[in-house]
């Protein structure tokens, strides 16, 4: 059993959650003992409490307890078993891959990251992707469980540390299409409500929802944090329903999802955020179209634009919409080719 211990974080192990850091330095570290390490406060970085999911910058301190023998009985935690089917969906969904990246054109209903009764994600199944790299690949960023589209791993520490850099300090273009009920009206503009999490959601998360908060209020509510989404109309169905091009010019929880029902125009489908008490604009309530269009959220990553970190290339990596939302989209007779990649282009907010 070791004593307390006061270590640095050297330059290549930085930006990376503390217990994943401090399981490299201690393999047969628990994640139980490190999520109790961080409850009672034995864990501190620069003296001050942390989460396991905080991020460590070079040259900080981290205070380490008294950590017990490998000898000492830890618990074990077997490897998720990935079936055959599961590896020839997973590996089917890779759009784009190099020596530092996997891309993939992750499927409506797959939660990127494990949670309360979630066992079966894209962090397990990724390691199917190892593609004869030792490591699987990290995730850089996440989507809902229900959105699909561009998803992006990174294949290396260096190239992960770099990636969530990227998209930390806004380097990237992220576009998202969607389907909301009515016509937002202008037809481009922004919505810039702050967004904080309702109370009564559960201990781990489940039922999760975000509520608004006008823009002029987040300064006085110290669990609000500000949030900007941009938004374009790229087609519309008379005054039912709008094709819509939303950027996220922040990354919050459920932002592009809460931001349209907040100003009237539920992303369709949505039944967190458009259920039927959900006013709307369009000729109805909440956010279902009805007849033959899927009940299930039309909301899709379509592309991400980023300068390649590691490599200095221009990247452009689009993903193709799911079946439902293609049975849609051939429903309204709209195509890719009659809209603009990138509406956002050129034009300030």
């Amino acid at each position: 059993m070791s004593g307390v211990q006061l270590l640095t974080i050297e330059a290549d192990e930085a930006d990376q959650r503390i217990d994943r850091w401090l399981r490299r330095r201690y393999p047969h570290l628990a994640q139980g003992r490190i999520e109790r390490m961080c409850r009672k406060g034995e864990l501190r970085l620069d003296g001050g409490r942390v989460k396991s999911s905080s991020r460590v910058i070079a040259g900080q301190t981290v205070r380490v307890p008294p950590i017990p023998d490998e000898a000492e009985p830890v618990a074990y935690v077997p490897k998720a078993k990935i079936s055959a089917d599961d590896v020839k969906m997973i590996q089917s969904c890779v759009i784009y891959r190099d020596d530092h990246i996997v891309v993939l054109n992750k499927p409506a209903g797959l939660p990127s990251q494990g949670g309360s009764k979630q066992t079966r994600h894209v962090d397990m199944l990724s390691e199917a992707l190892k593609f004869g790299f030792e490591e699987k690949p990290r995730l850089v960023h996440r989507l809902d469980k229900d959105t699909s589209g561009v998803l992006l791993l990174a294949r290396t520490r260096a190239a992960a540390q770099a990636f969530t850099a990227a998209f930390r300090h806004r380097e990237t273009r992220k576009i998202y299409w969607a389907i909301v009920a009515g016509v937002p009206h202008p037809g481009m503009a922004s919505v810039k409500y702050g967004l904080k999490k309702a109370t009564g959601h559960g201990a781990r998360g489940e039922g999760e929802r975000m509520v608004c908060v006008h823009p002029d209020e987040v300064r006085f509510d110290d669990d609000a944090k500000r949030a900007h989404t941009d938004y374009a109309v790229l087609s519309r169905l008379a005054s039912r329903a709008a094709w819509m091009a939303l950027t996220p010019v922040t990354g919050r929880t459920h932002q592009l999802r809460a931001h349209m029902a907040e100003i009237g125009h539920p992303i369709v489908g949505d039944g967190k955020y458009g259920g039927s008490s959900q006013e709307n604009f369009g000729d109805g309530w909440g956010a279902q179209l009805g007849g033959d269009i899927s009940k299930k959220l039309h909301l899709h990553a379509r592309s991400l634009n980023l300068l390649h970190p590691m490599t200095g290339a221009q990247l452009t990596l689009t993903a193709p919409l799911p079946d439902h939302m293609e049975r849609t989209w051939q429903t309204f007779g709209w195509s890719a080719s009659d809209v603009p990649a990138n509406p956002f282009d050129g034009d300030e907010f």
